[in-house]
């Protein structure tokens, strides 16, 4: 890899999934938001939804930046997937479990993103696993199974450093290795400092 490489990872799901927060958790920057209030039904769960995309950053090795693009969750600005995709080295998918059928809703994302299921490896994070929910990581793990993925999933808090790691550095470990293999060790080593 050169010295001034990026990776650009997407991070989608359904609305109040987690996204933004996510990509705030791990970025090395103050992320770039297009956050409105909404105006629909979401304006009954949410404040603020993203519209366009989120951004944030990751240096993980010398000259090795990690540029994380998050989706709308809204149905409608699903366009914004195929936008964002473009160019993608690994894709995550989170999905709160605390949300009416959240398995069906990752179902559906899942689905979206089907036409990149052979080349962009994807990682599943459940957020709100520690509240009462719809869906058990079996379930969750069944669904992209049925799909036809071979994704690891994982229950995560997007407020958590350590969690939000775990999955980015979960997905990394399914990149292409000729992109990424230099870089592990370095990501996993900075990782390791925060324990």
């Amino acid at each position: 890899m050169k010295t001034s490489d990026r990776l650009k990872i997407i991070i989608s799901g359904p609305v109040n999934s987690g996204k933004t927060t996510f990509i705030g958790t791990l970025s090395d920057i103050d992320p770039v938001t297009t956050d409105v209030q909404p105006s629909d039904e979401v304006a009954r769960v949410k404040k603020s939804t993203t519209v366009a995309m989120d951004y944030g950053m990751v240096r993980i090795g010398e000259g090795v930046v990690v540029d994380l693009y998050g989706t709308p969750g809204q149905t409608r600005f699903s366009f914004m997937c195929d936008i964002l995709m473009e160019g993608a080295l690994g894709l995550i998918l989170l999905v709160n479990n605390t949300e009416e059928a959240p398995v069906e809703r990752l179902r559906d994302y899942l689905q979206l993103f089907q036409k990149h299921r052979e080349s962009v490896p994807l990682c599943v994070g459940v957020t709100h696993m520690d509240r009462a929910g719809y869906g058990t990581l079996a379930e969750y793990r069944r669904m992209v199974a049925n799909e036809g993925w071979n994704s690891p999933v994982f229950s995560v808090d997007a407020r958590s450093e350590q969690d939000a790691n775990i999955l980015l550095t979960a997905l990394m470990g399914c990149l292409d290795p000729t992109l990424i293999v230099h870089h592990i060790t370095e990501y996993a080593s900075r990782y390791a400092e925060l324990r």
